[in-house]
């Protein structure tokens, strides 16, 4: 008798059993990682990314999100791509060019006219192109995101033309093609990892740093300095990039899955970048920041001038030209 009413029970909860666990075998969870906080441009890309890749594949691939560098600064995260440790990323061009060096020719101050003179260079040939590159260094580029226009912050002054800045102790990434531009300005350039910035400014190391206005808002620098200076000195874009581990494993539906939710964690940023150019100044005001608006845009390109020189040598002047030339 105890067999009797024993065997419909195993076989019940053997069949439940199958239910739950034919879920959860077939479910991949990948880790993404990026250096800002989760409500910054960085955080809007990385969760319509893993919003349409669920979406996508009917809940096969989940994305964990680790925000605020927990994975590593930017070059960590990259290597980690190429080790296959860190499956998805969003990063900055400031931490490619080190990997893919074409890719810091976005980087060349005023070269970009604006926002949609940049998306246009991105999303066209050039942009495309550049993508294509990353899989020779052992790298899988998906889309191009996008953080806006750097602008300068500082605790010492209001900088309004190249002179003001000159002396200042800016924070940069490590990325010579900033790097030298800020030195025919002047300003005295300091390369350090995103993590240790905010400490940096906190005890002085540095005077201030320099980001788009995406990234000042999101990193509440407002707490942290007191000047801003609406330089827009480089346009800033930033790249959604998949461990070649993970995408050499892929199905063709599968790889046009992950690149579908990268164009939208791309749309995503630049949804982000549009509004806070649109509230970010404010925001900032409001905050306690002093802001420069009407900065002598003229001055610093003078003063720039003389690095195209530089970096003629370092890219392809056609293709510096090419970027200017677009329309």
């Amino acid at each position: 008798m105890r067999k009797t009413w024993l065997a419909p029970l195993f076989a019940a909860f053997t069949v439940a059993g199958l239910a739950l666990a034919t879920p959860a075998a077939a479910q991949t969870t990948l880790k993404m990682a990026y250096a800002l906080s989760a409500n910054s441009h960085y955080g809007a890309g990385g969760e319509a990314f893993a919003q349409a890749l669920d979406a996508n594949t009917g809940g096969r691939y989940k994305v964990q999100q680790f925000p605020n560098s927990a994975l590593g600064g930017e070059r960590e995260v990259i290597e980690g791509l190429q080790l296959g440790t860190i499956d998805l990323a969003i990063v900055s061009t400031g931490a490619t060019l080190n990997f893919v060096p074409q890719t810091g020719v976005f980087d060349i101050p005023f070269l970009m006219r604006d926002l949609a003179h940049a998306r246009q260079v991105l999303d066209g040939p050039i942009g495309r192109d550049m993508l294509k590159a990353f899989s020779a260094r052992g790298l899988e580029a998906l889309a191009w995101g996008e953080q806006g226009f750097r602008h300068l912050t500082n605790s010492k002054r209001a900088v309004t033309t190249a002179a003001d800045a000159k002396g200042l102790k800016i924070r940069t990434t490590e990325n010579p093609v900033h790097i030298t531009a800020f030195r025919q300005i002047g300003i005295l350039p300091t390369p350090m990892a995103w993590p240790e910035v905010a400490t940096a400014l906190q005890q002085g190391t540095i005077d201030g740093q320099e980001n788009p206005l995406s990234v000042i808002t999101s990193a509440k620098l407002s707490q942290l300095q007191k000047h801003l200076s609406l330089t827009g000195h480089v346009y800033a874009p930033a790249v959604v990039m998949v461990s070649p581990t993970v995408y050499g494993s892929l199905s063709d539906a599968d790889k046009q899955a992950f690149l579908e939710a990268a164009k939208m964690g791309a749309q995503a940023m630049r949804a982000f970048v549009d509004n806070i150019e649109k509230t970010g100044v404010e925001q900032l005001k409001a905050e306690g920041m002093e802001v420069v608006t009407t900065v002598d845009r003229k001055s610093f390109e003078d003063a720039v001038a003389p690095a195209y020189e530089e970096y003629y040598k370092r890219f392809d002047k056609k293709l510096i030209d090419d970027i200017r030339n677009t329309r």
